[in-house]
């Protein structure tokens, strides 16, 4: 480690401290002293660490040039010190917050008086990193029309292959306080040029345009490439070191952000200002955008099963409501019966009640499922039917008054349903041993150990039993408890706290104790456990769903650059699985990639589909 443990643990200490003061973006509680200002440069107050030595003092004729202006969300500019030291750890750029609309413009030189400031986009229990800048500016504007400092080129060559130093122990697992080494990691690199004028070239885009106009693109083109473009997540060591978010500094009104899916290019130069926000971290705040390329990603579509094959499918619909409109149901509908071929069961997860969001006690989600099969077969599709159990009031957790769950369609042409009545949300359905052997439900629908503690807030899984051909397929529809709460990839805390891990681990055991349970009875029963585990197949989660080889993450039968189901921060990730029981002994797998990666989402999730014969 490049520092001593009592050198990181008492800036952790001084961090700590000055945040509690109120050392915050724009905070007027500011606890201030004045530093030695005869010779404070950018360099200095920025420092060889992630705090700067100088939080919470009041410094004065801090000169740089600005290099961009934000209007718009956190208002202020960059200023940039075009006279570096000799240390690559020390940045050049620093962020000046004016809460207002600031009145300097790019090009400007200037020299600013405020108080040094470390602010945790997101709140300090978002375990994110801090972003120096100065607060409660007063600024000079000593001349304009100087030339922008020459920016620094992020390249494939540039950024260290390994990610993050190790947290100190002394400090609570955090990376405040270790010296930066950029050369050596990946962060510490992204850290050093904070606020500083940064350009890439033209680079492969890795996460699509979303709703808040922003995408990420991979200035390592190699890095865990899959064919469609994207960067895979294959592990918590591999968190691919390329990926970085960009913005624009252009208002949306006066030049619209570009739509780009995975695999396009955005091709020349982006140059702007390096931020740290909230959602994602390190982000090109980009004065000059580069023009997206399209390379012409396109919906995949799943194989037809044959007669003798059963189709399962999972598919997260996004809190699906009758309100929402048309349009997202027939899209929807579309969606399966075209690139799901129409499968013969299939699991729904989010979707909510009659009346969506409207938090008045309705549970009922018939109206929903009705919207939704009408659909499908309005495009084209099987007539359905459905089987579900409506969850108690704001129970299952999701948003408020929505009441999501999960719900089972299938095809009567193909598969038939076995009714055993007295499922409802506080009730759980058990296996028992029937005839010659064979283990069947005692509630069909039902929700498996509703009242256990791993489902509180959380949606129950639903088992349902079916027939394919004379043979009993067991389906286990699931939506495990979401990721809220993890710190990100790019926490102070390396490795970052993953919290929400543990009630998913209590939940992938309940579910693996279930199936156990049906082939204690019945050791060559097909069993289908499906739906929006939202954990990766190499987690601990997947591991407990697995124990004692009870089932098969089916996912992992596809090769590595193909296991994904849902795009991330520019990282292509498994959050959808289907796993099989051991009488599942050949199957087809298919994460059908119609979402994730596109700018036009119906849903941010891939359906995934499994085809077997019982």
């Amino acid at each position: 480690m490049p520092s001593s443990i009592p050198r990181s643990a008492a800036v952790a200490a001084v961090v700590t401290a000055a945040l509690a003061a109120g050392l915050l973006a724009g905070s007027s509680a500011s606890a201030e002293t004045t530093a030695d200002t005869a010779a404070v440069r950018v360099h200095d107050i920025q420092g060889t660490t992630r705090v700067s030595p100088l939080v919470g003092q009041q410094v004065t004729g801090v000169t740089g040039i600005v290099t961009g202006v934000r209007t718009y969300g956190s208002r202020g500019f960059w200023i940039q010190d075009p006279q570096a030291d000799d240390n690559p750890a020390t940045s050049e750029g620093l962020f000046v917050f004016t809460s207002s609309v600031p009145t300097v413009a790019v090009g400007d030189a200037v020299s600013v008086n405020g108080t040094v400031g470390e602010y945790v986009p997101g709140g300090l229990n978002s375990g994110n990193q801090s972003l120096t800048q100065l607060s409660k500016p007063t600024v000079t504007v000593v001349s304009s029309g100087n030339p922008v400092p020459a920016p620094v080129t992020i390249s494939a060559w540039s950024v260290p292959s390994a990610y993050a130093p190790e947290g100190d122990p002394a400090a609570g697992g955090s990376i405040n306080g270790l010296t930066l080494e950029p050369k050596r990691y990946a962060l510490d690199y992204y850290e050093s040029l904070e606020g500083t004028n940064v350009r890439v070239g033209s680079s492969r885009v890795v996460g699509a345009t979303d709703p808040y106009s922003e995408l990420w693109v991979t200035v390592k083109p190699w890095e865990n490439r899959n064919w469609r473009g994207g960067t895979v997540y294959g592990s918590y060591t591999s968190q691919n070191t390329g990926r970085l978010q960009i913005q624009s500094l252009t208002p949306i009104a006066q030049q619209p952000f570009p739509k780009a899916n995975v695999g396009d290019v955005l091709s020349g130069t982006t140059e702007g200002p390096l931020d740290f926000n909230q959602f994602g971290g390190y982000t090109l705040t980009a004065r000059t955008l580069g023009t997206v390329v399209d390379r012409g990603l396109e919906r995949e579509t799943t194989d037809k099963q044959h007669r003798n094959e059963l189709a399962v499918a999972t598919y997260n619909v996004e809190n699906l409501d009758p309100s929402d409109p048309q349009e997202k149901f027939d899209a929807l509908a579309a969606a399966v019966v075209d690139n799901l071929a129409s499968p013969d069961i299939l699991a729904l997860e989010e979707i909510q009640d009659n009346n969506g969001a409207k938090n008045d006690g309705t549970v009922a989600a018939d109206q929903t499922l009705k919207k939704f099969t009408d659909a499908i077969v309005a495009a084209g599709g099987p007539a359905y039917e459905w089987r579900s159990v409506d969850p108690e009031n704001n129970k299952d957790g999701g948003e408020p008054g929505g009441n999501i769950r999960q719900a089972f369609l299938f095809n009567p042409e193909r598969v038939s349903f076995t009714d055993r009545a007295g499922g409802d949300a506080a009730t759980a359905t058990d296996v028992v041993a029937a005839a010659k052997g064979r283990a069947e439900l005692t509630l069909s629908p039902g929700r498996i150990d509703p009242a256990n503690t791993a489902w509180e807030n959380s949606r129950k899984p639903l088992a349902g039993e079916f027939t394919f051909r004379g043979r009993t397929v067991f389906v286990i529809a699931n939506h495990f408890g979401s990721k809220g709460g993890d710190e990100s990839l790019v926490a102070h805390r390396q490795p970052p706290n993953r919290s929400s891990e543990a009630k998913r681990l209590l939940q992938a055991q309940a579910v693996n104790a279930f199936v156990k349970d049906v082939l204690a009875i019945e050791k060559n029963a097909d069993v289908v456990v499906l739906g929006d585990i939202n954990d990766f197949e190499f987690s601990e989660t997947t591991k407990a769903l697995t124990d004692g080889g009870a089932l098969y993450p089916a996912v992992k039968s596809l090769p590595r650059s193909e296991r994904y189901s849902y795009v991330f921060q520019g990282n292509s990730q498994v959050l959808d699985q289907i796993l099989t029981s051991p009488g599942i002994r050949h199957f087809e797998y298919d994460s059908v990639h119609i979402n994730a990666e596109f700018a036009d989402q119906n849903s941010d999730h891939d359906p995934q589909v499994l085809r077997f014969r019982p």
